[in-house]
């Protein structure tokens, strides 16, 4: 089993981390894990998760709480990837509870979700808490910090539990009592892990006067179409940044936690895909999200603390891969001390050349796995209807009752003209460009 898990994630062997995960598990002490963002901690539970469900056993057998809906739905992807024979559900805020009251009517072995959601569920007695024998608090430095305290309180209060699993990638001073983990063997892994990914470069811009939006221009233009996050420390400078940008043609989405929950799943895709190259976020997208290959970081805001540093870097140069990280500097603005690498000073061409258009354009289809529209169905429909070639078509991604579809942008059109009186499982479903 592990072996073929190993080989879906392309993985030659587990880390030092991982490894010593599974051989606390096989214990029947609590586990305190502590280690960077990047580093493997989604494995590192999920492996003793995995290897201590049993089959025999109905119910609802192991859970897993997390800080945000997007590491929840990552969480339950890794899970799904790692075709072990177990279900797995995830709930979160910002749908229907009715779908996922549904789910659970068949429990699943593994459940994962957000405080708020799995709180309710237990509370309108949607699935039976007392079959839980094993929890994990994941970035639960993250879900403190977001004030989910008396949710997870309450949620644990409720379950008859044999282990615990706490994760997180900073040290905590001590850990809270509603926890009720006692005597945990500490996993740490801080201080030996690099702070800064091996393959990442460290450079400075220096922006004319106070006002950095016109060096983020130029900047990004430089970059040309490589993904490339640029982190705010606030939504307004999200906003803001967009509206520049919108101002100069330059394509790209935003990503926040006043967005609606549809808006940020439909931002994210449209990342992953390649329609877009640049996001603009806040820390919201600085941990836990599925957005792989990312090359460039931009602080257009410097961080507070090396935390949120190490965090924002660690979207980039993962798994020995190479990236860059761009600290924005306006008149007046140092490096943060906490920076103990000597930066690199980037400089700008005299003129801007903006960046070429995304090869790829979002197709919405308002139909997913809740109407048994899978990707071969997708597939079908746009090579043989849409006239598409294979190379012409991105990536797919279904969701519960909608699906998202990369394809060429110079074919979106005519592939658009020849689908729109066609049908999907005999269903008229509404076909358009996600804008």
């Amino acid at each position: 089993m592990l072996e073929k898990i190993l080989k879906t994630f392309k993985i030659k062997e587990l880390n030092e981390m991982q490894l010593a995960a599974i051989e606390a598990g096989k214990k029947e002490n609590d586990i305190v894990l502590l280690s960077p963002t990047g580093s493997g901690k989604t494995l590192g539970f999920l492996l003793p998760i995995l290897f201590n469900l049993d089959k025999n056993k109905t119910g609802v057998q192991a859970l897993v709480i997390v800080p945000s809906r997007e590491l929840g739905l990552q969480i339950e992807q890794v899970f799904k990837s790692m075709s072990t024979g177990f279900k797995v559900n995830c709930c979160y805020g910002g749908h229907s509870t009715r779908t996922e009251k549904d789910n659970l009517k068949h429990p699943p072995a593994l459940l994962v979700g957000t405080p708020g959601r799995l709180a309710y569920h237990i509370h309108h007695a949607n699935f039976d808490a007392s079959t839980i024998t094993t929890l994990v608090l994941d970035e639960f430095d993250k879900a403190l910090e977001f004030g989910f305290q008396e949710d997870m309180s309450f949620i644990i209060q409720r379950l008859k539990l044999k282990k615990r699993i706490l994760t997180s990638a900073t040290q905590m001073k001590e850990i809270p009592k509603f926890t009720g983990v006692v005597n945990p063997i500490q996993l740490n892994y801080i201080n030996s892990s690099p702070t800064q990914p091996q393959g990442l470069k460290l450079k400075i811009m220096k922006a004319s006067g106070t006002d950095k939006l016109d060096t983020l221009f130029g900047l990004i233009c430089k970059l040309g179409n490589k993904p490339t996050l640029v982190f705010c420390n606030h939504r307004d400078a999200v906003d803001r940044i967009s509206e520049l940008l919108a101002n100069k043609g330059l394509a790209h989405d935003i990503f926040h936690g006043k967005m609606e929950q549809k808006d940020r799943e439909r931002a994210l895709i449209k990342f992953r895909n390649g329609s877009y190259h640049i996001l603009i976020t806040t820390d919201l997208a600085s941990r836990g999200l599925d957005i792989p290959e990312i090359e460039n970081i931009i602080h257009y805001q410097l961080p507070h603390t090396e935390d949120v540093f190490v965090h924002r870097n660690g979207r980039t140069a993962r798994m020995n891969t190479t990236g860059t990280s761009f600290l924005i500097l306006s008149e007046g603005e140092y490096i943060p001390p906490f920076i103990k690498e000597k930066p690199t000073e980037e400089t700008l061409p005299e003129t801007n050349t903006m960046p070429q258009k995304a090869r790829w354009c979002t197709l919405y289809i308002a139909a997913g796995k809740k109407d048994k529209i899978n990707k071969v169905d997708i597939v079908g429909l746009l090579l043989q209807k849409g006239k598409l070639k294979k190379e012409e078509l991105g990536l797919i991604e279904v969701l519960d009752y909608s699906s998202y579809v990369a394809v060429d942008a110079k074919k979106i059109d005519s592939v658009l003209e020849l689908i729109k009186n066609e049908k999907i499982k005999n269903r008229k479903v509404k076909m358009e460009i996600s804008f």
